[in-house]
C-alpha cells in the first residue's frame, strides 16, 4: 500500500526538497533539545514511511519490541508517537487525557467530516465538547438504545429466515456478507427510519466513502507533494463526498417535509428526526459556536453510521470467524445458549446479559482483532513530559490496540491463541477502563455509541451461533480457516468467510 508509492514519490520530492530542507527536520531530534522517545531513524523527507506496508498495525508492533512501548518516528513530515503497552496507553488516555484529547487535521474529515463538524474528526474544544454531548444525550441513551430494540431484533430474524432457506439446501453461504447486511439494515433503520432513495445506492455508497477514509492518504504526511494527489484519493473523495452528500439532503429534506409525521405518538424517532428537532429548537440560539447547523447533522449521521455499520460487522465477521476455527469453543457457546435459551426459540436482547461464556468469546475476539487497530490518532495540544520522554505539541498519537491484546507480558505466552476461557478468573473490562484491552478507545475520546456497537454486536452473533451450525466449505478442516487481515477504515478478514450452515433449533 504505502511501499508501491515510494519510487513515484522520490521523484516528485527532488522538485520539493530545498524548501522542504529549510522547513523542516530530517532526522529525529536534530535541530532541538527534546528528549524524545526511542525510535527508528528515518530517511530524509520520506521518514519512516517506507518502514510500513499494507498492515500498518502489525509493522508498528515489530518496531515497538526493538524501541520499547513509547516510540517515536517521523512518518514524512509529521512527528509521531505509538503507544503499545498499558501502561503507556493509561498515561496517554487518563493521566495526560486533556493534552492528548484532539485529533489531527486529515483531509478525510474535510470532505466526509464537513470540515471536522462531526464528533469523530472535530478538533478538541467547547464545540466539540457541545457536539459529542448531544449525541450521549439524545442519540445514544441507554433508554434511547433500548426503543429500537425492536428494530434489531426484527432485522436479525429476518436476516435469520433468509439463510434457513440456504441451510434447507446445504448450499455455501457468504457470511462476511449476511453479517453486512444485518449491520446495513440495523444501522439504516436506526439512523434514517425506513425511508430509502433509489437515486442511490446507499450500502455501496457508504462503503466506498469508508474505504476512501481507511486509506493511506500521502497528503496527510507529505503535504507538499500530497497537493499533487499523485494516488487519486482527492479527486475519489471529492466525487465520492459529492454523492454521499446529495444522499444525505434527500434523505433530510424528506424527514422535513414528513415532520407531521414524526410528532404521532406511535412513530418512532430515528436519528435524523431527533437531529433536526435539536437544530430547530436552537435557531434563537445566539452563540453560532455552539449551534447544531445542517452540517453538524450530516458530519454526526456520518460518525453514527461508521460507528455502528463498519465496526459492528467487522467485530462479528472476527468472532464468528474464531468460533468456527475452534469447534470445542463453539460448543461450548452453543451449550450456554441453549441452557439460558431453549432450542424452541430465538435469542432476545433480555437474553444477552445472562450469556457469560458468550461475552467472554467477545472479549478475546476483540483483544485480538480491535475493528481499528491503531484507533483513530489523537494529537497533542501542547508539549508535554511523560515517563521523562518530551513529547512536543502537535505530534500525532497511534495507540497500537492491537499490539497491546498480543504482548506477552500483558497475556502471557498464549497471546496469539483464542481462547476466552482466560476471562474465567481474569475480571476484565472491554469499555475503556480497564487498558489492557481497548477496542472502543478511552478517556475523552472514547466510543460514545459503544453501549449500542456492543448490542448490536452481541445479538447479531448469538443468532448466529444459536441458530445455525457451521461448517467449511468442501470439508475443509477448521483448523486451516485463513485468518489474514485487510485493512481499510476497519482492518477486516483479507478474504470473505464462506460456511455452510444447518439449522439447529426446533421452530
Amino acid at each position: 500500500m504505502i511501499t508501491m508509492f515510494v519510487s513515484l514519490l522520490l521523484i516528485a520530492l527532488l522538485f520539493f526538497l530545498s524548501y522542504l530542507l529549510l522547513k523542516s527536520s530530517l532526522f529525529k531530534g536534530s535541530g532541538s533539545s527534546y528528549q524524545l522517545p526511542p525510535g527508528p531513524y528515518g530517511l530524509p523527507i520520506l521518514g519512516n514511511l517506507h518502514r510500513l506496508g499494507d498492515l500498518p498495525h502489525q509493522d508498528l508492533q515489530k518496531l515497538s519490541l526493538k524501541y520499547g512501548p513509547i516510540m517515536y518516528m517521523k512518518l514524512g513530515l509529521v512527528p509521531v508517537i505509538v503507544i503499545s503497552s498499558p501502561e503507556s496507553a493509561e498515561l496517554i488516555f487518563k493521566t495526560h487525557d486533556i493534552v492528548f484529547a484532539s485529533r489531527p487535521i486529515l483531509q478525510s474529515g474535510r470532505y466526509f467530516g464537513y470540515e471536522q463538524k462531526g464528533v469523530v474528526f472535530k478538533q478538541y474544544g467547547s464545540s466539540w465538547r457541545y457536539i459529542r454531548k448531544l449525541c450521549t444525550v439524545h442519540l445514544l441513551t441507554n433508554s434511547k438504545i433500548e426503543s429500537f430494540r425492536s428494530t434489531r431484533e426484527s432485522e436479525v430474524r429476518n436476516g435469520v429466515e433468509s439463510i434457513k432457506v440456504a441451510a434447507a439446501s446445504q448450499v455455501v453461504v457468504d457470511l462476511s456478507f449476511i453479517v453486512g447486511s444485518f449491520a446495513e439494515e440495523i444501522t439504516h433503520k436506526t439512523i434514517f427510519g425506513s425511508l430509502k432513495d433509489d437515486q442511490f445506492n446507499s450500502k455501496y455508497l457508504i462503503q466506498d466513502a469508508f474505504r476512501l477514509i481507511g486509506a493511506f492518504n500521502i497528503a496527510d504526511y507529505l503535504p507538499y507533494v500530497g497537493s499533487l494527489d499523485l494516488q487519486g484519493l482527492v479527486r475519489d473523495m471529492k466525487s465520492t463526498g459529492k454523492l454521499v452528500d446529495e444522499f444525505l439532503e434527500i434523505i433530510i429534506d424528506q424527514h422535513i417535509k414528513d415532520h407531521g409525521i414524526a410528532q404521532q405518538d406511535h412513530y418512532q424517532r430515528d436519528f435524523v428526526d431527533i437531529l433536526l428537532s435539536l437544530m430547530n429548537a436552537q435557531e434563537n440560539t445566539m452563540n453560532n459556536e455552539l449551534k447544531l447547523d445542517r452540517e453538524n447533522v450530516k458530519a454526526i449521521l456520518l460518525d453514527m453510521i461508521a460507528a455502528m455499520m463498519d465496526t459492528s460487522a467487522t467485530t462479528v465477521e472476527w468472532a464468528i470467524s474464531e468460533l468456527i476455527k475452534n469447534p470445542r469453543i463453539m460448543k461450548q457457546v452453543q451449550q450456554e445458549l441453549e441452557a439460558v435459551v431453549g432450542l424452541d426459540r430465538q435469542v432476545e436482547e433480555t437474553d444477552l446479559m445472562k450469556l457469560e461464556y458468550l461475552e467472554m468469546v467477545l472479549k478475546e475476539s476483540m483483544r485480538l482483532h480491535p475493528p481499528g487497530p491503531l484507533l483513530i490518532p489523537r494529537e497533542s495540544l501542547d508539549d508535554i513530559n511523560i515517563n521523562g520522554y518530551d513529547i512536543p505539541k502537535q505530534t500525532r498519537v497511534f495507540v497500537n490496540v492491537w499490539a497491546i491484546g498480543r504482548d506477552k507480558k500483558v497475556w502471557s505466552e498464549n497471546a496469539e491463541e483464542f481462547y476466552p476461557d482466560r476471562f474465567i478468573e481474569m475480571d476484565t473490562d472491554i469499555k475503556g477502563q480497564d487498558f489492557k484491552i481497548l477496542p472502543f478507545g478511552s478517556g475523552r475520546r472514547g466510543c460514545p455509541g459503544m453501549q449500542l456497537g456492543l448490542t448490536m454486536v452481541r445479538l447479531m452473533l448469538a443468532q448466529l451461533v444459536h441458530c445455525f451450525n457451521w461448517e467449511l466449505p468442501n470439508g475443509m478442516s477448521p483448523y486451516k480457516l485463513e485468518m489474514n487481515e485487510k485493512m481499510g477504515l476497519t482492518v477486516t478478514r483479507a478474504n470473505h468467510l464462506m460456511a455452510v450452515p444447518s439449522y439447529r433449533l426446533t421452530i
